[in-house]
């Protein structure tokens, strides 16, 4: 690595580099949640019926990956189309378009529609904000490639959007805040069990799961 290099990295090694914001794919996956949740609220689809096609495209997907990753003539023409949105790793792996559709999917079918459509949000927002945060200002690493800063990032996130979402249910009691505040916490960890499991994944379910079990006991829902 040459002395740039380290400086790009900072002090802390397996941080990614400051060029790697990726700022159009981090539109795009804000704008493509919001989409999909725009298409499932105005058009009225059941709940059951949105996560059936959700899931049904996660398995499309797959199955396009993983052509793809086996035929060098369906590459070009997935890098063609999705290039400019993919991460530099994903070009030679599987992308997170497929997990995106699995994590929304398995929250709409599992958890229910207000809190699907939390966990949902979560995902939406949380996940590029915070690796946003992480690359531009991470500096003491808490987990692999996971970064204090950047977990903050998606605490403060979580938040944010967990107060929005109860205002627009008038839900502005004390209780509330202190939901909100849990809520935030639940979004930040599960982005941070991406190490084992894609964050496209992780955040939905197992932000649906926190939020459920939090539900019982502040009763927002």
């Amino acid at each position: 690595m040459t002395p740039s290099q380290q400086q790009i990295m900072g002090p802390k090694q397996g941080f990614k580099a400051r060029n790697d914001l990726h700022i159009v794919r981090k539109l795009w996956h804000m704008g493509t949640g919001l989409s999909g949740l725009g298409v499932y609220l105005m058009f009225g689809f059941e709940k059951r019926e949105m996560a059936t096609i959700l899931l049904g495209l996660s398995a499309a997907a797959f199955i396009v990956e993983l052509a793809r990753l086996n035929f060098q003539k369906v590459n070009n023409i997935v890098m063609i189309l999705m290039g400019p949105f993919m991460r530099e790793s994903e070009r030679d792996g599987l992308s997170g378009f497929p997990f995106y559709a699995l994590g929304a999917g398995l929250s709409l079918f599992f958890f229910s529609e207000k809190i699907a459509i939390l966990s949902i949000l979560f995902l939406i927002f949380s996940d590029p904000i915070s690796s946003f945060f992480g690359v531009l200002l991470g500096r003491e690493k808490i987990l692999p490639n996971k970064s204090l800063q950047g977990s903050l990032a998606g605490f403060i996130t979580c938040y944010l959007v967990t107060l929005f979402y109860l205002n627009a249910y008038e839900q502005s009691s004390i209780q509330a805040l202190a939901f909100a505040l849990f809520a935030g916490l639940i979004g930040s960890v599960s982005e941070l069990l991406s190490i084992f499991v894609d964050d496209n994944l992780t955040i939905p379910v197992f932000s649906g799961f926190g939020l459920t079990i939090l539900n019982e006991i502040f009763v927002i829902f």
